[in-house]
């Protein structure tokens, strides 16, 4: 009996040491449940809320290579490039840039209205397009046939509630018209000024209905204003189920002359769109060489060659791969810009254009020549092929 209960108690004793350690263990505490990004469908795809906000965010953007051949007339050509070897002697090389562009968009609900914001930062590497005789010391270009890192540029970068719209964007002169063809040249024939700090108020009318007025600085020495005094755009269009019909009206401050356009879009069927513009603009005091800055004839606004100007284009799908896009412009100058690619989608978001282009230079060898495209010939040919990969 005494060794049982001698067991006994051990066995009661270690019982209760064991609880006793047991109370004093660490408790681990359970983990807090994990915040996932939530998708947000309000304002299209690809948008996520930003994780304890309100706030819906899309990220964006593209790779791009192009590699170009030809006259340098033509923005595909580099010419006349220096031998390494021997001086004096000169070649034509492969225009070639590469880009990176990243592409932010928000969105939220107010009380206002949606605020939005987008940006756009781009990064090139590269050679530039032109024609490189001149190797002075004096001429500040002439190693720009050289690849370099090149620019990284603040492309978009604006806010938007309701319809105001501040920061920096394309002046509306050429985002409200929608530019002009899908081709990658698209300037052979200038249409615009194109990069500002603005002011806008976009306005829906309804029924397909509405407009854009926009106070704008402009940029570049002949573009950027020179007082208090914006330039000002303003626009109206019309859209239906055909198509569209646009019209824009800018007054360049600096030079205090008045340019606009007006563009027709058609949707022949669902393989064929086609579009035509034209522009008209005053010149008086673009062209005056008495000014303390000569602006040769080319404003911010009007910037093509003389008084008028026209562009025409279209797009046609050959299937969900493949596109034809061509554009053909024409100025008062009497330049003719002529450009025709195919795009095919390789796989989606990753896309190969090819494309060829010829200007003519209507004035080129008059004393008055305004080199746009900086042509070394009055007829200039040449080709790019593009690779980029949007995601």
């Amino acid at each position: 009996m005494n060794i049982k209960s001698l067991l006994l108690g051990s066995a009661a004793a270690l019982i209760a040491v064991s609880g006793a350690r047991a109370a004093d263990a660490v408790v681990v505490a359970e983990p807090e449940p994990a915040e996932y990004v939530k998708i947000c469908d309000v304002y299209g795809a690809g948008y996520f809320y930003i994780p304890g906000t309100e706030t819906c965010l899309r990220i964006g953007g593209y790779v791009r290579y192009d590699i170009g051949a030809g006259d340098a007339g033509s923005f595909d050509g580099v010419n006349h490039v220096p031998d390494h070897r021997n001086a004096g002697d000169t070649h034509s090389t492969y225009y070639k840039n590469t880009r990176f562009t990243l592409k932010t968009w928000t969105g939220q609900e107010t009380e206002l209205g949606t605020l939005k914001t987008y940006t756009e930062t781009r990064f090139n590497y590269g050679n530039s397009s032109g024609d490189f005789s001149n190797q002075a010391a004096t001429n500040a270009s002439r190693d720009d046939w050289q690849g370099r890192n090149k620019s990284l540029s603040l492309r978009f970068a604006w806010i938007q509630l309701g319809g105001l719209r501040v920061g920096k964007d394309d002046t509306a002169f050429d985002t409200f018209t929608g530019y002009a063809g899908n081709v990658i040249q698209d300037t052979l024939v200038p249409y615009g000024g194109q990069e500002s700090n603005v002011v806008q108020y976009y306005f829906d009318g309804g029924n397909g209905l509405t407009g854009v007025v926009s106070l704008e600085e402009g940029a570049g020495s002949v573009g950027t204003i020179d007082s208090y005094v914006p330039h000002v755009v303003g626009g109206l269009k019309y859209k239906g189920d055909w198509g569209a019909i646009t019209g824009v009206v800018a007054y360049d401050s600096n030079y205090e002359e008045v340019a606009g356009k007006v563009r027709l879009d058609v949707i022949v069927s669902k393989e064929l769109s086609l579009f035509v513009m034209g522009g008209y603009g005053s010149d008086n005091n673009l062209k005056d060489p008495t000014n303390a800055l000569n602006a040769k004839g080319r404003g911010f606004y009007k910037q093509w060659g003389g008084n008028w100007a026209v562009w025409g284009g279209g797009t046609y799908k050959f299937n969900d791969k493949t596109a034809f896009n061509a554009q053909v412009s024409y100025d008062d100058w009497k330049n003719l810009g002529i450009a025709a690619n195919i795009a095919y989608t390789v796989v989606p978001g990753f896309t190969v254009t090819a494309e060829v282009d010829y200007l003519n230079a209507g004035k080129f060898g008059d004393p008055d020549f305004n080199n746009w495209t900086k042509a070394n010939k009055k007829s200039s040919l040449g080709g790019i092929l593009r690779f980029q990969r949007s995601f």
